[in-house]
């Protein structure tokens, strides 16, 4: 799966609030959500908030391996 808990962090780091993101960069609530639940979002999303956040994608998003489990 895809994590977004980095995106927070750097968010808290960068002093950017999701009133900030909604307000002044007009980003959309619901993609916020989409982040907030780990879900699927466009390229175009990742790359709006790398320019706003001035960082790399790895900053912001992790891909985490599910569990196999053997039986």
């Amino acid at each position: 799966m895809i994590s977004y808990d980095n995106l927070w962090k750097v968010m808290q780091e960068k002093g950017v609030t999701q009133y900030a993101l909604i307000k002044k960069y007009n980003i959309s609530p619901a993609q916020i959500t989409r982040l907030k639940r780990n879900e699927s979002v466009s390229t175009h999303t990742i790359e709006t908030f790398c320019r706003i956040l001035d960082c790399r994608v790895e900053n912001i998003m992790e891909y985490i391996p599910d569990e196999i489990t053997n039986e």
